[in-house]
């Protein structure tokens, strides 16, 4: 018993504790020590690698923090973009689609600073990105814009416009590309649907029924007025953006583009449109070219892929004139009713005193209504849709119009009061600014009358119904342009187009008359810019091109003042303005063509003046201007002598091509009598005696008062005459000489087409007897020219005489020793002209009889210096090495042989050996060879 008591005790023995030991450890006590080994990342704590903000954030930490919660870090993520970018525009290429997609995503955040930041950053990248490499992530873009515009908060649409302003601004062919969701967008953003009394499926369209109405929004920081102007703002400059996509046609004189009024449109191409979905599979080859050849075009039409898939509903888009007009039910009655609100709240409207005068927050809102409805008139892509589109606004709003906007035509601006109160800046920055253009009563009044002109009916279609409202409208427009009132490029632009369409619908001469007078008077106004001048002559142009049509504007008095006052303006403009005095020639050239006596009449008149060989704008204006100055002297009814010695300086002064100055001279040849040609009932232009003097002056090259001025010359700017050289030459540079080669080919072609040849040639040699065999200086071309004329032109019946053989013989044997000395200074610089100078002395020394024996005889030798000497032995090896020459020389043996044997003679010294070897050698092959030969060539010597 004791020692089982005694074991217990020891199981539960209480440990003593003793101070200052250690307390034991407990048998139950859990170990808590560990060990453990460091885990080194060596990536974890690097920085980006990549460029950075100052913030030192790179682009992958600014994209995630878009995703944040906190409307702050958003904002600071869209700047430190903004700043990333424009610092390293490299990324841009990088990381275009991430960026457009996670900014797009922001449109319709709900703090306001974050779509405000967003609006900046996506202006930015439209800066940098073309629209070529947008277009892959439009669709995105869009989408996104569509649920920003359709969004519950207000404030989301209100910034959503600011998102289209930058779209439209740089991508507007892309936003264009597919209209159909965007126009149902801004109907929306201004109405809503009305609710269908009965359910079920949907019916097709009614014009006549109003399926959507105005909404009001109280809740918006604005008056649903200035909301709707907005809204209304932009719908204008979408529409402006699709019409100006589309392909244009020559179809309404409003066209706002650089060609106007049907002028002309280079570069323009057809669409060609591709089923890819059929070719995929075919073999055909389809090969598409740049451009096709033509001009690239800054819009063009060329579509990779359609638009909408195969089978896909056209009337979703614009591309039919149904489909325009079912858009049209819908928006115009709603357009009408934002006016009607709008007039309703001027006071001034239904007053009996200032009823004209409307408040500036009213004319802007009609200012829209109407720009809407002109670009809704413009969506009609092709002419025979556009008519169809017309009659169905006559039909269906011609009186609503007329009751709503020409109840007081024309107006004015109401000069409202300012009430002098403070600004409230605390509001101010609540309530956005509604954005829009300041419109002026001219500019609404201007766009009024083009909307409704436009909807007059022709007077040929029926009863006429219009004259009522259309005269207030025809009084304006004749007023506006004859009060001589500033106006702007595109107010005269929609001016002119409304003159037109009065001027072709009315089809009364006395109404034409009132308007065309109208807008002479504004177009004889100065000070005018070219494009405004550009755009009246077109229009001019363009209606006088009417003529043959229409009764109303044939032999109209002010087309025929306006005709006979343009070369008069031609000659006072000259080469000041060449885009303006290009078009001044093509409205004359246009005229001339029909033959209007007004214009030709002038034209004879001015025509001295027009074609001045030093002031005349046919010898100033560029290459294209000249040519169809030109042109012009086929219409001329007469050619008299001072305007002929005008066209041949035009022709030898080196101010025109040689390529425009031989086009003037056939036209002067077709002109004439003796070219055979007839011109109907109409007779010779000119003199025969007048026009073989034009020939010969032309040939010349220089006229008698030049030619006088250069015997007189100073004797550094010549080279003096010498026994080698009978004649002093005056040397021509090598542009004028060769441009002169030119012109005497032309006239030689002109002389050969000539009746007799024989007399032709007796006309020349007495030309040259009586106006050059006297001249002691001639110019280089003028003798080479000759030659080359002479050679071409004479008949052996008639032989030369003997003043002109020795003029020739001069002359043929002072190009020779200047072709010696060009060889021997600038060898590589005159090789044309050395060229042109030694076929002209070989043509003439082949066909000329006695012409090489008259250059032999009047060789001197013993005459001679002994620096001549040599120069004349080269001119003899010359003509000893041409074959052609050598039955020539073999009749004149006995001269050349003396002539060598003088050389061998009077030569002396060293010097000589070398030049003189190649003579005897040329000389003496030349002679052996001509003589085995000159059997076959016995008529030379009756020619000799």
């Amino acid at each position: 018993m004791k020692s089982k008591r005694k074991k217990r005790q020891d199981d539960f023995q209480k440990v003593k504790l003793k101070v200052g030991k250690k307390k034991p450890r407990a048998d139950n006590a859990t170990n808590t020590t560990f060990r453990s080994k460091g885990i080194n990342l060596s990536e974890q704590l690097k920085r980006e690698s990549g460029p950075t903000t100052h913030r030192q954030l790179g682009i992958n930490d600014l994209v995630s923090q878009l995703h944040h919660y906190n409307g702050n870090v958003k904002q600071s993520a869209l700047n430190g973009l903004r700043e990333l970018l424009v610092k390293n525009p490299t990324l841009l290429e990088q990381h275009l689609s991430r960026l457009v997609s996670e900014v797009a995503a922001v449109f319709t955040d709900k703090d306001a600073n974050v779509r405000m930041a967003a609006t900046r950053l996506l202006r930015f990248l439209a800066q940098c990105v073309p629209a070529e490499r947008a277009a892959p992530f439009f669709p995105l873009l869009s989408a996104h814009l569509s649920c920003a515009m359709t969004h519950i908060e207000t404030g989301i649409q209100e910034d959503a416009l600011k998102v289209l302003d930058v779209m439209l601004e740089h991508y507007p062919a892309l936003l264009a590309s597919r209209p159909s969701v965007l126009l149902t967008n801004f109907l929306e953003l201004i109405s809503h649907r009305r609710s269908s009394s009965t359910g079920g499926s949907k019916k097709p369209l009614d014009t006549k029924e109003r399926s959507w109405a105005l909404s009001v929004n109280p809740n918006k920081a604005v008056t649903g007025q200035q909301w709707r102007l907005t809204v209304l703002f932009r719908l204008g400059r979408f529409l402006q953006a699709v019409v100006e996509e589309r392909p244009t046609e020559d179809r309404d004189m409003c066209v706002p583009s650089e060609g106007v009024f049907g002028s002309d449109k280079e570069g323009g191409m057809t669409p060609l449109d591709l089923n890819w979905e059929e070719l995929t599979y075919s073999r055909t080859e389809v090969k598409v070219y740049e451009n096709s050849g033509a001009r690239p075009t800054p819009h063009s039409t060329f579509k990779l892929r359609p638009d909408v898939e195969p089978g896909a509903a056209v009337g979703e888009g614009l591309g039919s004139a149904e489909a325009v007009q079912n858009f049209a039910a819908t928006l115009v009655p709603l357009l009408l009713e934002v006016w009607v609100e709008a007039s309703a709240t001027d006071s001034t409207w239904n007053s009996s005193e200032g009823a004209n005068l409307i408040h500036p927050d009213a004319m802007s809102i009609m200012f829209q209504v109407l720009s809407i409805l002109q670009q809704l008139r413009k969506l009609a892509p092709h002419r025979d849709q556009q008519d169809i589109l017309d009659a169905w606004f006559r039909s269906e709003y011609l009186d609503n119009f007329k009751q709503h906007f020409m109840k007081n035509f024309p107006y004015g601006a109401l000069d409202a009061p300012k009430q002098k109160k403070k600004p409230d800046l605390k509001r101010m920055k609540q309530v956005p600014a509604v954005t829009g253009p300041t419109v002026e009563p001219l500019g609404l009044n201007i766009t009024l009358c083009q909307v409704m002109v436009a909807l007059s009916q022709r007077q040929d279609a029926g009863p006429d119904k219009d004259v009522e409202w259309l005269l207030p409208l025809r009084t304006f427009v004749r007023d506006t342009l004859a009060n001589g009132m500033k106006l702007s490029y595109k107010q005269l632009h929609m001016l002119l187009d409304a003159v037109w369409k009065l001027a072709l619908k009315e089809r009364s001469r006395a109404v034409t008359e009132d308007l065309l007078a109208a807008v002479y008077i504004h177009y004889q106004q100065r000070n005018l810019t070219l494009q405004t001048r550009s755009l009246l002559l077109s229009f001019f142009s363009k209606i006088y091109q009417q003529e043959p049509g229409h009764t109303h504007i044939a032999r109209s008095k002010v087309l025929g003042r306006w005709l006979a006052a343009l070369p008069v303006q031609l000659c006072q403009l000259g080469h000041r303005n060449p885009a303006l005095s290009a078009r001044l020639i093509l409205s004359i050239q246009a005229a001339a063509s029909r033959g209007n006596k007004d214009l030709l009449s002038s034209l004879q008149s001015n025509a001295c003046r027009l074609y001045d060989p030093q002031e005349g704008a046919a010898v100033l204006l560029p290459a294209q201007s000249q040519q169809r100055m030109i042109q012009l002297l086929y219409f001329l009814p007469h050619l008299p002598h001072t305007l002929l010695v005008s066209l041949s300086r035009c022709c030898t002064a080196g101010r025109i091509s040689a390529g425009l100055a031989a086009s003037l001279i056939r036209i002067v040849h077709l002109r004439s009598s003796l070219s055979g040609w007839s011109m109907g009932s109409q007779g010779a232009a000119l003199q025969d005696v007048d026009y073989v003097s034009f020939l010969f002056s032309t040939l010349t090259g220089f006229s008698s008062e030049d030619l006088a001025a250069l015997q007189d010359a100073p004797d550094d700017s010549t080279i003096p005459p010498s026994l080698l050289s009978p004649l002093s030459l005056y040397p021509t540079l090598l542009e004028q000489f060769t441009h002169h080669w030119d012109v005497v080919e032309e006239v030689c072609h002109c002389l050969e087409t000539l009746g007799s040849q024989s007399q032709c040639f007796d006309i020349l040699q007495n030309a040259i007897c009586k106006y050059l065999c006297k001249l002691a200086v001639v110019p280089d071309s003028l003798a080479a020219g000759l030659l080359r004329a002479v050679s071409r032109l004479l008949e052996l019946s008639v032989p030369p005489s003997e003043a002109v053989l020795r003029f020739l013989a001069q002359c043929c044997l002072s190009l020779l020793a200047l072709l010696v000395t060009l060889q021997q200074e600038a060898p590589s610089e005159t090789t044309h002209k050395r060229e042109a100078i030694w076929s002209a002395c070989v043509s003439a020394l082949c066909s000329v009889p006695r012409l090489l024996r008259t250059v032999l005889q009047s060789l001197r030798v013993g005459d001679l210096c002994e620096e001549e000497l040599p120069q004349l032995g080269q001119m003899l090896v010359l003509i000893l090495q041409h074959s052609p020459l050598r039955s020539h020389l073999l009749v004149n043996t006995a001269l050349l042989q003396h002539v060598i044997q003088d050389l061998t003679r009077y030569s002396h010294g060293e010097t000589r050996e070398q030049w003189l070897t190649d003579l005897l050698y040329c000389y003496s092959v030349t002679m052996a060879h001509a003589s085995t030969t000159h059997r076959g060539n016995l008529g030379l010597r009756d020619m000799y």
